[in-house]
């Protein structure tokens, strides 16, 4: 280069973009940022609206299996390099002390996004961000974008691209760039939803029930098993536990819930062999097993006609749901560019370009591995992009 900085060009300034320009900018290139929308981080800002979870902290093996999909390995060296432990020292870097919860979540002590992300665009130094330039795709070897003063065409030295997934597409991510790489030959995998809610077409009896939490039950959809909580609502069943089963939901396995996690079947059905004297199913049911009216209206929902011993359907009551919502409302999404597709992070079929972040084919759970891995996989796409010529 003769001296001359490298001039590199980041498309989206979602997390994983802003990860990818902090690393180049501090490498030293000249670095130009350009995202559709006017402001940069829309997803990342909607995220942080009920607490910022940035990362979480687990031994290192627990963190590494959340990840799935063709890029999972990809995915987990990147982590491995610039995981829980690095996320919390880069936060607090930028002055934004860090706390882990009970759950072993891990948030800044302001909670919100946006005193990091201000700190964060703060020590991007003389990094170029362009809003409202949105990618139209390739004029030759240039990338083409629509700007508020007109077409432009950019051909820099290396190019990143962070254009996320296919999910919240109102805030930015709207998959809009599969056809252009497609063409190319890029192999993508087509985008599913992932943490998404279930769609469920309740009776009229189930109305008084939404919005009600059910805070005692154990989750199991083929491999994934898990006590957690999730809600009722008009549209079906959503919450962080119903998120962690979408995968295997999607993938075709049935959903059962044991509302009784806490016994056994043999003590549920000693419990509910109790004298029942005059009172409804539904009052013994409360008073023998203490379950609140929102898993009773699960059991009148998905069990009846009631049989002769419950035990077996408290145990594991299966869900009857018309799959996963769609993606536009899903919290992440699978699929995108495939592990074959890619050397390292390098598109093998477009010279000087690499890829990062939720637009490759991977998937995790909520709770600090979606971010997490945006990250890493940017630092990793931008520590190689650098290396080479």
């Amino acid at each position: 280069m003769n001296g001359q900085r490298r001039q590199a060009l980041v498309i989206g300034a979602g997390p994983a973009g802003l990860m990818a320009a902090w690393a180049l900018a501090h490498a030293g290139c000249a670095v130009t940022v350009a995202e559709a929308k006017p402001t940069v981080a829309r997803k990342f800002l909607m995220a942080g609206k009920s607490g910022l979870n940035l990362t979480k902290d687990e031994p290192d093996a627990a963190f590494a299996a959340a990840f799935h999909g063709s890029c999972a390995g990809l995915v987990r060296d990147a982590v491995a390099g610039f995981g829980p432990n690095e996320v919390a020292d880069w936060a607090r870097g930028l002055g934004q002390p860090v706390f882990t919860g009970s759950s072993g979540r891990v948030f800044p002590e302001a909670m919100k996004a946006s005193p990091l992300l201000r700190a964060w665009l703060g020590g991007l130094g003389d990094v170029d961000i362009r809003t409202r330039w949105r990618w139209i795709g390739f004029e030759g070897d240039a990338f083409a974008f629509d700007t508020p003063d007109g077409r432009e065409a950019r051909r820099p030295d290396l190019t990143i691209l962070a254009l996320g997934g296919a999910s919240w597409p109102r805030l930015g991510s709207d998959a809009t760039w599969v056809p252009w790489l497609a063409e190319r030959g890029v192999e993508i995998t087509p985008f599913a939803p992932a943490n998404a809610g279930l769609a469920v077409d309740w009776s009229t009896h189930m109305a008084k029930h939404f919005g009600a939490p059910v805070k005692v039950a154990r989750l199991t959809a083929g491999d994934t098993t898990l006590r957690g909580e999730f809600v009722i609502s008009a549209r079906g069943l959503e919450g962080s536990a119903i998120y962690a089963v979408s995968r295997a939901v999607r993938e075709g396995a049935p959903l059962t819930l044991d509302l009784c996690p806490d016994w056994s079947e043999d003590e549920v059905r000693a419990r509910l062999s109790r004298h029942r004297g005059k009172n409804t199913v539904t009052a013994h049911l409360r008073k023998t097993l203490n379950l609140d009216p929102a898993r009773i209206a699960l059991l009148m929902e998905f069990a009846r006609p009631l049989p002769a011993d419950l035990a077996p359907v408290l145990k594991a009551l299966p869900i009857a749901h018309a799959g996963l919502r769609p993606i536009a409302e899903a919290i992440s999404s699978a699929g995108g560019v495939a592990a074959p597709a890619l050397d390292g992070y390098r598109l093998r079929a477009i010279p000087g370009v690499y890829a990062c972040g939720e637009m490759l084919d991977w998937e995790a759970p909520t709770g600090g591995y979606l971010l997490t891995a945006c990250f890493a996989t940017a630092r990793a796409a931008a520590q190689q992009a650098l290396t080479q010529p």
